[in-house]
């Protein structure tokens, strides 16, 4: 019988290093094949729990929190293209010019998971942010890309719409800050191993080669 792996993965849809590290995990599972069952879970973190409705202008966003200068900011957005590509993963940087609130993002998530359509949505998350350039703050972008990978278009926007499951994703965020978590993405493994950031698929298949092979 082969081993099952609980797998968490704290991170936020507007993190593309999250992007890039969830394409990565994804090469490692379908790499280890049968040798274990995985149970992937996608937990809720804010790279900016304060950003205000109207979000703000990315280079902006990057001067004021890391002091990053303009060419930083290109040499990194080149790095992440490349990392990107390496994975299937298409950032088109000139789509996206502004960051966002993402609480309901998270809040949408929560809900996709009762629905079993969680890593859908995540993608497709990830991909109307980073590669189409859209508002993930948006209830009507929400809703649509939540329909777009099978769920209920009028069923997102009750939960968009109400204040339903804030208190579960408040208290996940809280749970993994009071662990420790204080940058994503963090993959947690059986409750006890961590990997820190967007690795390559081979550090997260050797992990769980490694945890398979005590299990």
């Amino acid at each position: 019988m082969s081993s099952s792996i609980k797998i968490d993965f704290v991170s936020d849809v507007s993190c593309p290093w999250c992007a890039i590290g969830l394409k990565s995990l994804q090469q490692a599972i379908d790499n280890i094949g049968d040798a274990a069952r995985i149970d992937l879970h996608f937990q809720p973190f804010e790279l900016n729990s304060k950003m205000g409705p109207e979000g703000q202008d990315i280079g902006e966003h990057l001067t004021e929190k890391y002091g990053s200068s303009p060419e930083q900011q290109e040499q990194a957005r080149a790095m992440i293209r490349s990392r990107g590509a390496e994975v299937g993963f298409d950032f088109a940087m000139d789509k996206r010019s502004r960051i966002y609130n993402t609480f309901d993002a998270h809040r949408l998530l929560h809900w996709a998971g009762l629905e079993g359509k969680q890593t859908e949505l995540k993608l497709a998350l990830l991909g109307a942010y980073f590669t189409d350039g859209e508002d993930p703050s948006s209830h009507e972008v929400l809703a649509r890309v939540a329909a777009s990978v099978g769920l209920d278009r009028d069923g997102a926007l009750a939960v968009l719409q109400s204040s339903q499951f804030a208190e579960e994703v408040r208290e996940r965020e809280q749970f993994f800050q009071r662990h420790g978590i204080n940058s994503v993405p963090a993959v947690i493994i059986n409750e006890q191993y961590l990997i820190s950031g967007g690795q390559p698929a081979e550090v997260f298949e050797r992990a769980l080669r490694e945890i398979i092979s005590k299990a």
